[in-house]
């Protein structure tokens, strides 16, 4: 089965969005607002300096996708890119999705002489994932994230 890898465009965002809601109820246990994540996701696509997101296909079927934004390194004097959103349909995974998508990420990076390296959060407890992103050449670095949000996804009152 040929898969192929791909810069989503603005068609898609129905898609990514299902994506993103599927992943966010797995993973943290969050429903979103569909018209929400609909519009941010279509948001992002309209606008590349925002980011990307990548898709992968097999027969002209969207199986996974993973959103590409940046951070500025005033150290490196470059931009790492975060991967984010990164999903895969359930009966697809372990079969190289992830593995093509962060291919596709390097060589497109490899193709942009700003980019310095890549970055990637991922859920606490997800040890699967923790296992792929080694497997890959990740490595866990010694930072820990926090954060402060406001409105739906707001804790602060």
């Amino acid at each position: 089965m040929k898969r192929t890898i791909r810069k989503a465009v603005v068609e898609d965002a129905q898609i990514i969005a299902s994506f993103n809601s599927a992943m966010a109820k797995e993973t943290e246990g969050i429903i979103l607002q569909p018209e929400r994540i609909a519009k941010g996701v279509k948001t992002l696509l309209q606008d590349s300096t925002l980011g990307f997101y990548l898709l992968a296909e097999e027969e002209g079927e969207a199986i996974g996708s993973l959103m590409i934004t940046t951070e500025w390194s005033d150290w490196r004097n470059g931009l790492f890119w975060w991967i984010q959103s990164v999903y895969v349909k359930e009966e697809k995974r372990r079969q190289g999705v992830f593995r093509d998508l962060h291919r596709t990420v390097i060589k497109l990076a490899d193709e942009n002489q700003d980019v310095c390296g890549f970055r990637l959060y991922v859920e606490n407890e997800n040890h699967t994932a923790m296992k792929t992103y080694q497997s890959l050449g990740l490595d866990e670095t010694h930072y820990k994230i926090f954060e402060q949000t406001k409105g739906e996804f707001s804790f602060f009152s």
